[in-house]
């Protein structure tokens, strides 16, 4: 498909059954391709890392939503009482929200949760006991979800299957985003009502002091408030699930990794960089919009057109030796969490949650492989994020 080809949907099913294989060729063919999103509106999708890494901080594309030209279902997918946050922010608003929340994710803060998180990665595997186990459902699914609850202050009792929600906001169908309201309208008014407790009754806790800082000092507006907490429990777990996921699956593909990191030769953090790059969680980084008439790698992109950065792209470029191979020892230059002021504000917690979790699995089960042959492995059916929906190891 050349760049100035009409307007066709590279959305479609051999994007989510071949990722790698599509934005191969994609990246041979042009920097840059003008397609449609399954709704029919008009995206350009950036696929070459020093486009893509260019890209993520350009100032002239812009992340408020306010400046699109286009209209799908799929763009506005959103209900707007949970729309003021991060990810649809430009500075100055971008700078200031991210400023009150950011501590809580420095690695100084994140470290002091490891025990707590060592504890919960622990009851989980203790409780894996039956062989094959599918360890997305024994613990890539539920460890993050108690780590960015707890870190919130959602008490145990309250915690929802945030799950369903996620796969129904990123489902690639057209009618997904119409069904995802739904979902998300019962988020919002749960939200509510755990601010509500909180208010009259204040824990140490984020949302606590997000809420001192709507209250006490005008930092934020209740529907920035109510925005970020939803924001930070979307993407605080499903980033995770899926670095957990694919750095596990890694790992079982490659048993000379997986023999090195039990002798103590292969760092787990170096496994947890090089899949970042060479399997990423996310697929595209968030959409962008044109502020003016813009060129990127020879296409032009009008004023208000909707840009889309393949990071699972960019990181297979030939900006890395052999980009195809799974090599851990490689110095991570990778955009798997993005780049930028936009750069993904939990980095360092799934790090830490993913470094935790691949430790504690492979000390508890040394013999771990997989159940299944590869090939029958399915993936999640979204072009937005690179996760499994089961993944089956007998030990």
């Amino acid at each position: 498909m050349s760049p100035t080809s009409p307007p066709t949907t590279l959305f479609d099913s051999d994007l989510m059954s071949d990722p790698h294989g599509v934005y191969d060729r994609l990246r041979q063919a042009s920097p840059v391709h003008c397609t449609t999103t399954p709704d029919g509106a008009p995206v350009w999708v950036i696929t070459r890392y020093q486009d893509v890494r260019a890209a993520l901080t350009d100032p002239r594309l812009s992340l408020d939503k306010a400046n699109a030209r286009t209209v799908g279902r799929y763009q506005s997918s959103m209900p707007p009482e949970l729309d003021a946050h991060l990810l649809n922010m430009d500075p100055p608003d971008h700078t200031r929200l991210r400023r009150l929340v950011a501590k809580a994710f420095t690695a100084r803060h994140v470290e002091n949760r490891r025990l707590r998180i060592q504890a919960s990665t622990d009851e989980l595997l203790n409780a894996t006991t039956d062989q094959p186990a599918d360890l997305m459902q024994a613990l890539a699914n539920p460890l993050p979800m108690v780590v960015i609850c707890e870190l919130l202050g959602i008490p145990a009792q309250d915690r929802r299957d945030f799950r369903t929600w996620t796969n129904s906001l990123l489902g690639p169908a057209p009618d997904a985003a119409v069904e995802s309201r739904t979902a998300m309208r019962e988020m919002h008014h749960y939200l509510l009502g755990i601010i509500a407790a909180k208010r009259a009754r204040p824990t140490d806790d984020l949302l606590t002091a997000m809420i001192e800082a709507h209250d006490e000092r005008d930092s934020l507006s209740e529907s920035e408030l109510v925005a970020m907490a939803f924001l930070i429990l979307f993407a605080g777990y499903d980033n995770t699930v899926n670095l957990i996921g694919n750095a596990t699956l890694a790992l079982l593909l490659h048993p000379e990794v997986m023999a090195a990191v039990r002798d103590g030769h292969t760092p787990v953090r170096a496994v947890l960089e090089e899949t970042l790059r060479w399997n990423p969680p996310s697929t595209l980084g968030v959409r962008r919009f044109a502020l003016e008439n813009l060129t990127i790698g020879g296409v032009d992109i009008p004023a208000g057109g909707r840009v889309w950065v393949s990071l699972i792209s960019a990181n297979r470029d030939g900006q890395f030796e052999e980009p195809d191979r799974f090599r851990p020892e490689r110095t991570p230059a990778h955009l798997g969490f993005g780049h930028g002021i936009h750069y993904c504000l939990g980095a360092p917690l799934a790090r830490l949650e993913s470094e935790i979790a691949l430790t504690s699995l492979l000390k508890r089960f040394p013999d771990l492989q997989l159940a299944v042959p590869p090939g029958n492995l399915a993936w999640a059916p979204s072009f937005h994020r690179r996760g499994l929906m089961a993944l089956p190891v007998i030990w």
